[in-house]
Order: C-alpha cells, then structure tokens, then sequence
C-alpha cells in the first residue's frame, strides 16, 4: 500500500508538472538567437534530469520501506524515546501523577541524536545546503 501510494504520489508531481514546465519554458525560449535556444535546452535538460531524481528518490523509498522488516527498526528503536517523553510531559507534568529520573549517560545521548534525527534532520540538510552556497 505504501509503494503504491508513493509511486501514484511520484508520478503525479513529477510527470506532468515537469513536462509542461518544460513545454512552456521551450515555448517561451523560441527565438532566432542561437545562444537563447541553447539555454533552452539546458534548462530542459535541467528539469529532466530533477524529474528522474525525484523518481529515483521515490523508488529508493519503496525499497527501503516497501517491506515491513525494513521499514520497522527505525520507529522500534525511536519508541523507546517517544513512550519516555510521552510518559514525563503527559502523566508527571500534566497529570501530576508522578515523577520520572531524567535520562543520563549514553541513554541521555541517544535520545538527543534520536530526537535530533526524527524532528531536525531535514533542517540540519537544508542549513548545510544553504551554507554550502556561500
């Protein structure tokens, strides 16, 4: 069900958007001048080639993913880390039920990195593409 709803998902922003991205972008580009042309090539050449990223990236996901024993030990391993947090804010702050040691040691760091992994991975990539600009 997931590699079915990935690949319609894949095909869907990237087929038709990017063809008549293309389309429209040569359309605009007709003109006598060599150089003009060849830039509209390029660029054609450019949003071809991120469709066909975009579907590789899409088709690594299935892979991945696809099969329950490969998409299972990220979430296992990071549920630890989610029953923790859960139980502390829920049951110890707001219902005042209780009171939970703080983690320490290794623990403590493996869940930052978990943590870290799970809600600031995709902003850690997109400020390390940003600085790598400069």
């Amino acid at each position: 069900m997931l590699s079915t709803l990935l690949g319609w998902l894949g095909s869907l922003l990237g087929g038709p958007f990017a063809k008549a991205a293309v389309d429209g972008y040569r359309a605009k580009l007709t003109a006598e001048n060599t150089s003009e042309k060849i830039a509209a090539d390029l660029a054609a050449r450019e949003l071809g080639l991120q469709q066909r990223e975009r579907e590789l990236a899409t088709q690594l996901v299935i892979a991945e993913q696809g099969r329950w024993y490969t998409a299972l030990p990220r979430p296992l391993f990071a549920g630890a880390f989610v029953i923790y947090a859960w139980k502390v804010v829920v049951i110890d702050k707001v219902l005042g039920l209780g009171t939970t040691d703080p983690l320490t040691g290794d623990v403590a760091q493996w869940a930052m990195i978990v943590l870290t992994a799970y809600f600031g991975g995709r902003s850690l990539e997109k400020a390390a593409r940003i600085l790598g600009r400069k």
